[in-house]
């Protein structure tokens, strides 16, 4: 269904970042400011599709062949409706750790929804919303308390959390989905998580009891239009498949390209989610950008990256949009600028790419999710746009 959530309200700062899908050429991306009164969020409006004027002057032509016809003929003529395929709206969000302080949080407010609660209605809003999970969700591992540590877990209730803010599907293929914190975990905390998500009917991508199952992309038919999705990781051996090990996809050029090639045979849009890159930095490296120009190489239609805990670049590679990083989503880290996020919101109208729009998001230490202030809002576009800058 599409985007209903938000209510026009007050006169906040409207910051629009988008990109039109009918360009006659690749560009780059940019930032505008415009007057608007939408409530909370700095959120962008992807313009109209060239579709709706195209539409209206074919039908404008089919009513004046109508009326010469009729004027011959003495006898009416119909035209024909054209009816114009719907737009689907995917969403997706930056790194998703409901872990340290932020279980912390939970535990004692006993409110899992806690995190979400000011953007459940926006996420619900999309026809499909994606994340990025980089923890376990497992009730076996052990609570750290809010305390600097590695060890990434949370409880089994924030999967139902995460399902009832509006989560269909989780990227897996993350540096810390197998944290558990105990000698004797083996891979329980894995498999619990696995099980967790599919348990609130939200499809985990990139990870399997082996590296061949990991690599399996899932596809979703939304608007009669088959989306599949693919998510390979870097990063930490330690969470990697093999042959007889359970873990995520492994991220290389090869593994890259095999993994897109698979959800083409089955999928009219390919959508890869790498989870790669080094923390902290806006402007990817040179490593994200050689598999980014890979993963449009081998055919993927949208690629969305993730890991780097701060917003990064965004570019155009042959006509395919290129995400670097969302930043994060839900997690307790304190600086600035990891505090910060966008949920992106990308459009197609059947299987065509339309645009997209960031929301930016500011996260409390607790992982409290609240849409950015006009100010805030600014600061991370700007930081999004000089990165991107970069790459040109």
């Amino acid at each position: 269904m599409p985007l209903t959530g938000l209510r026009l309200l007050g006169g906040l700062l409207f910051l629009a970042f988008w990109v039109g899908a009918c360009q006659p050429a690749p560009v780059s991306p940019s930032i505008a400011n415009q007057a608007s009164n939408l409530s909370q969020a700095a959120i962008t409006t992807v313009p109209a599709a060239v579709t709706a004027s195209a539409t209206t002057a074919a039908t404008a032509t089919a009513s004046a062949t109508a009326t010469a016809t009729a004027t011959a003929t003495a006898s009416p003529t119909l035209s024909p409706t054209v009816t114009p395929e719907p737009v689907t709206t995917l969403l997706f969000t930056g790194v998703i750790v409901p872990a340290r302080c932020v279980q912390a949080a939970i535990d004692a407010s006993g409110d899992p929804d806690d995190p979400y609660e000011e953007v459940s209605t926006l996420i619900q809003g999309a026809d499909l919303a994606v994340g990025t999970l980089n923890a376990a969700i497992s009730d076996y591992a052990p609570r750290t308390g809010c305390v600097p540590t590695y060890v990434l877990v949370g409880g089994s209730a924030n999967a139902d959390a995460l399902a009832r803010a509006g989560f269909d599907l989780m990227s897996v293929a993350t540096n810390h989905i197998k944290n558990c914190g105990l000698t004797n975990c083996g891979e329980r905390a894995f498999f619990e998580t696995l099980d967790n998500l599919r348990r609130v009917g939200i499809l985990p991508v990139g990870a399997g009891a082996n590296h061949a199952e990991a690599m399996q992309p899932v596809v979703v038919t939304l608007n009669g239009v088959r989306f599949g999705f693919v998510s390979l990781g870097q990063i930490e051996p330690r969470a990697f498949a093999d042959e007889d090990t359970p873990g995520i996809a492994v991220l290389n050029d090869e593994n890259l390209s095999a993994a897109i090639a698979s959800a083409r045979r089955v999928a009219d849009v390919v959508v890869a989610m790498p989870h790669w890159g080094p923390e902290d930095v806006p402007t990817p490296n040179w490593l994200q950008r050689g598999l980014a120009r890979q993963a449009v190489e081998a055919g993927a239609d949208l690629v969305v990256g993730n890991h780097t805990h701060v917003v990064q670049a965004v570019q155009q590679i042959n006509g395919v949009q290129v995400f670097y990083g969302l930043g994060n989503f839900v997690f307790d880290q304190w600086p600035r600028d990891h505090q910060q996020g966008v949920i992106l919101l990308v459009r197609f109208q059947g299987a065509r790419y339309l645009g997209y729009e960031f929301i930016p998001t500011h996260v409390d230490k607790d992982g409290r999710v609240h849409l950015a202030d006009a100010e805030e809002s600014a600061e991370i576009l700007e930081r999004i746009r000089q990165a991107s800058q970069e790459l040109e």
